[in-house]
C-alpha cells in the first residue's frame, strides 16, 4: 500500500471523550502512533467563522464540529513537506474511531445533541477519502447482515469532509479528562470486534 497523508481530523461527538480514547487507547494497540494532538473546531462549510470560541460552536450556529486534529507518525523515509503515514496505521484508526462512539445518532452522541457533536472524518487526500468510504461501507454492511447490534440506530451517518482549517480549543480543553479524570465523558467501547463479512 502507498503512504498516504498523516493529518486529519475525527469528529466523535464531545472532542474531551474523543481525544481520551485515541490518545491512550488507541495507541496502546498502536504505541507512538500519534506525534500530535489537539481538540478545536473544523467546518465542511465555506465561509464558515474563524476561529470560533467554545461558547459559538455549542450553540450549534457556526457550522463546526468538535474534533480532535491527529498527526499520525510519518514515514521514516519520508521527506516531503506534509508528511505520510502508513495507511494500515490510518485504517486502524478509522475502525477504533467508529468503535468508540455510535455512528448512527446524526448530531448525537449521549446527551449532547446539535450539529457541534456531529460524527465526521474530515480527509487530507484521496487514500484517506478512499479508506475511510470504504472501513464505513463495512461497518454498515456489518450492521445491514446483523453482524453488528451494538448501535442505537440502522444506519452509519458519519460525514465523509475534506479537511478545512483546524481553529485549537482553549488550553484548558486540551488533555481535559486527565487533568479533570472524573470529567463528563459519554465515549464507551461499543464495537469490541470489527465485524467479519
Amino acid at each position: 500500500m502507498a503512504p498516504i497523508a498523516s493529518t486529519l481530523a475525527l469528529g466523535a461527538g464531545c472532542y474531551w471523550g474523543t481525544e481520551k480514547f485515541i490518545i491512550n487507547d488507541f495507541q496502546k494497540i498502536h504505541p507512538g502512533s500519534i506525534v500530535d494532538a489537539k481538540v478545536g473546531f473544523m467546518s465542511a462549510k465555506e465561509n464558515a467563522k474563524a476561529n470560533p470560541s467554545y461558547e459559538q460552536v455549542c450553540t450549534g450556529k457556526t457550522g463546526h464540529v468538535e474534533v480532535l486534529n491527529i498527526k499520525l507518525r510519518p514515514n521514516s523515509d519520508d521527506d516531503s513537506a506534509d508528511g505520510t503515514t502508513d495507511p494500515e496505521i490510518f485504517e486502524s484508526l478509522i475502525r477504533f474511531f467508529f468503535m468508540f462512539h455510535d455512528p448512527t445518532t446524526l448530531n448525537r452522541q449521549g446527551n449532547d445533541s446539535g450539529s457541534q457533536y456531529a460524527s465526521v472524518i474530515f480527509y487530507s487526500d484521496e487514500a484517506q477519502r478512499k479508506i475511510a468510504t470504504r472501513v464505513k461501507k463495512e461497518l454498515q454492511d456489518g450492521i445491514d447482515r446483523r453482524k453488528v447490534t451494538t448501535y442505537e440506530n440502522p444506519t452509519v451517518e458519519t460525514e465523509i469532509n475534506d479537511y478545512t482549517e483546524f481553529f485549537p480549543a482553549r488550553d484548558s480543553h486540551q488533555n481535559y479528562l486527565g487533568k479533570n479524570p472524573s470529567g463528563y465523558c459519554n465515549h464507551r467501547i461499543r464495537l469490541r470486534d470489527w465485524p467479519k463479512l
